[in-house]
């Protein structure tokens, strides 16, 4: 990866004059050498991108947040454009006018640059540096935004249940094979007998609400039993036959071990479940990490992120922050959550600051 002053020498005049023009730098325009050291030194300083992400329109800051996270070093026109759709919540007027002028705006200020050519197609680039003090001032600007919580006097952490949890659901299957109706879900009794062989409790779903787009059993179960019904029928311990849901060999074998599946391997699943509703999970989890390694109240929290949250449906940013994000951060282990006088407080666990980092910011 490059960092801005490499990306700046690569670059042709013009860009370097329009970057130049674009923050005013007072140089010769004529001179490459003047454009460079101009510009390295008005995006090198830490008053440009304290005003850069406070003076920012949403969209753009959720195009940068979206570059930020992705794990490709280059990017395509294409790829930029669904970044811009994806970052302006298809608000942007147009037939994609409006997101080729967000890609232009960022390369005419020093965010993209044209790198290497494959098959006759430009892909660009983020230079390192400015992707890095961006996630540095970026999670100091939500952290000013969240209010500490006072310690609650009792708390809620599930640790490592769910792992615990995964195997008492696929003995209760051995032991009980339960029916399953026309939409291939566990019959009522079955979910309840589920849920008094589980360490954890979730109340069954009733009618009505908004369940699509959190897995295929989230249409039919409490999330956290979701989960797990989703995640033992992708690792294939469990299978439907004649209308009962049955274990395999390989469950069979598990159980017998008695091993616990590792939580990371669950975060990872539940990360690909939820992506299609949630697009920006990982960097949700990440912010939340960053603005919550101490107890914060709920509220602030929502408030200080709902804006990097696309409304799915009937779910708005609130209910998908707290209900899909923050709930489910609790079952994997990841995320205390008590209550005070000032309402719900929330902190992260060591594990989950740990597990919320994406590999590519390591």
């Amino acid at each position: 990866m490059m960092n801005l002053a490499d990306m700046l020498n690569y670059a042709d005049i013009g860009q370097l004059t329009a970057i130049a023009g674009r923050y005013q730098c007072d140089c010769k325009r004529n001179s490459k050498h003047d454009l460079i050291q101009s510009i390295l030194i008005t995006l090198g300083s830490r008053e440009f991108m304290e005003n850069h992400i406070r003076e920012c329109a949403p969209e753009d800051l959720r195009f940068l947040n979206t570059l930020l996270f992705d794990e490709r070093s280059h990017f395509s026109l294409e790829d930029l454009l669904a970044a811009a759709r994806q970052a302006s919540f298809d608000a942007l007027p147009g037939t994609g006018g409006g997101y080729r002028e967000m890609v232009a705006r960022f390369k005419n200020g020093g965010w993209l640059f044209n790198g290497a050519s494959l098959q006759g197609r430009y892909l660009f680039q983020v230079p390192q540096d400015l992707k890095n003090r961006f996630r540095e001032r970026m999670g100091e600007f939500l952290k000013e935004q969240v209010s500490p919580s006072a310690e609650p006097a009792i708390y809620r952490g599930e640790g490592d249940m769910l792992a615990g949890d995964l195997l008492l659901f696929l003995r209760y299957v051995k032991e009980n094979e339960p029916e399953l109706n026309q939409e291939g879900a566990m019959h009522k009794r079955y979910q309840q007998g589920v849920m008094n062989a589980i360490q954890i409790s979730e109340p069954l779903l009733g009618k009505g609400g908004w369940k699509f787009g959190y897995g295929r059993a989230g249409e039919h179960y409490p999330p956290r039993l979701a989960l797990m019904v989703d995640y033992a029928r992708h690792r294939r311990w469990t299978s439907e036959e004649g209308q009962r849901l049955k274990l395999t060999l390989a469950g069979e074998t598990l159980l017998e071990q008695g091993k616990s599946e590792k939580l990371m391997q669950l975060y990872m699943f539940w990360l690909k479940l939820y992506k299609g509703a949630i697009p920006n999970l990982p960097s949700l989890v990440y912010w939340i990490s960053i603005s919550a390694g101490k107890w914060v109240t709920v509220a602030s929290l929502v408030e200080a992120l709902g804006w990097l949250v696309k409304p799915f449906y009937y779910d708005d940013a609130a209910s998908i922050l707290e209900q899909r994000i923050l709930r489910m951060l609790l079952h994997l282990g990841m995320l205390r959550l008590g209550e005070t006088a000032e309402g719900p407080a929330v902190m992260m666990t060591p594990w989950g600051l740990e597990a919320a980092v994406p590999k590519q910011l390591l």
